[in-house]
């Protein structure tokens, strides 16, 4: 057989086989609630946030009654670093013990970071990173990666930064089907961040374990009203893999303009709260998954700084609030 037919069949024998994120299925009764915990907000990366050890932070998971878990990977949490194969054995063993399922892990990539200096690769050396990291997950028992796409940096033509995401995503793709992984895009970085880009972006890549974590607050963020939030849902329908959930209040913000004796308004702040408390319709949002026959978990995270403070009481007590608003979707 020719050797480009060989490694293409193979391709397509390890898509189907290993990268078996469940996809929406279009079904409403197929719809469940699976909770997961972000480690993120137990990493104490905000300001006034406690910090809980990996392990601590397992415990606490399940304590608190999700599902599953989401691990950030990077310290001080799970970095790459400081995990070796023997690390990585003890480490899936306590996931096992205490019987939580390890949902994915969270990625930080960034593939226009160093664009403006073409001498260094780092478009090579971030799909290296999260082939790393696609290894570090087949290690531990799951499948999936959550990744970024890029920030748009000023003073580089659009489409050129566009192309290094595609590029990059590409590359990184085939590094993680090595290991049966999936890559899931969600909407965070600058690059195809609308839901009209995304899917154009995705369609284009047209890899098998490239797909999309969608969520809800971005869009808000954006300025899109709740019925775009809701068609968004069903225009990602056939990339649907995550989501990630987070509400937040806006803080208003104004400058002093001394010459005018008045106040001309900026751009608000985002504060973090509990689900259901903030500005983001998850009401909507989640009964649009509802409505496509979503199968993946619903990932909550506190990713900000937090209404109440940042100690280990308020923080268990909004991961409550988060495990309480989801039933009504059971």
């Amino acid at each position: 057989m020719n050797k480009n037919l060989t490694t293409l069949v193979l391709f397509v024998f390890i898509s189907v086989s290993l990268f078996g994120q469940k996809l929406p299925t279009g079904n409403p009764a197929d719809f469940k609630v699976k909770t997961c915990l972000h480690s993120i907000g137990y990493a104490g990366l905000w300001r006034g946030q406690a910090s809980l050890t990996l392990d601590e932070f397992l415990v606490k998971a399940k304590e608190l009654g999700f599902d599953g878990v989401m691990l950030m990977a990077k310290r001080p949490h799970l970095s790459l670093l400081d995990y070796d194969k023997a690390a990585r054995k003890k480490l899936k063993a306590r996931i096992e013990e205490l019987g939580l399922t390890l949902v994915g892990l969270a990625g930080y990539s960034d593939f226009t970071a160093g664009i403006d200096k073409p001498g260094i690769p780092h478009t090579e050396i971030q799909a290296a990173y999260i082939g790393q990291l696609a290894e570090l997950a087949s290690d531990l028992g799951t499948k999936m990666i959550r990744i970024f796409t890029g920030y748009e940096r000023p003073g580089v033509p659009y489409d050129k930064q566009y192309a290094t995401v595609v590029e990059g995503i590409t590359l990184a793709a085939r590094e993680a089907a090595k290991y049966g992984v999936t890559l899931v895009v969600q909407n965070h970085h600058d690059i195809a961040l609308h839901h009209d880009a995304m899917y154009w972006m995705l369609k284009e890549i047209n890899l098998p374990n490239v797909v999309a974590g969608w969520d809800a607050w971005s869009p808000t963020l954006e300025g899109l009203s709740k019925e775009e939030i809701r068609q968004s849902v069903f225009k990602m329908k056939p990339f649907i893999a995550n989501t990630i959930a987070a509400d937040y209040v806006t803080m208003p913000r104004y400058h002093y303009e001394n010459h005018l004796t008045n106040y001309v308004a900026d751009k608000p702040v985002m504060r973090a709260t509990a689900m259901g408390e903030g500005v983001i319709d998850y009401d909507t949002f989640i009964e649009a998954l509802k409505e496509i026959g979503y199968q993946g978990y619903i990932v909550y995270e506190m990713c900000e700084v937090l209404e109440g403070g940042g100690s280990i009481q308020n923080l268990d007590a909004t991961a409550k609030k988060f495990l309480k608003y989801v039933e009504k979707f059971k």
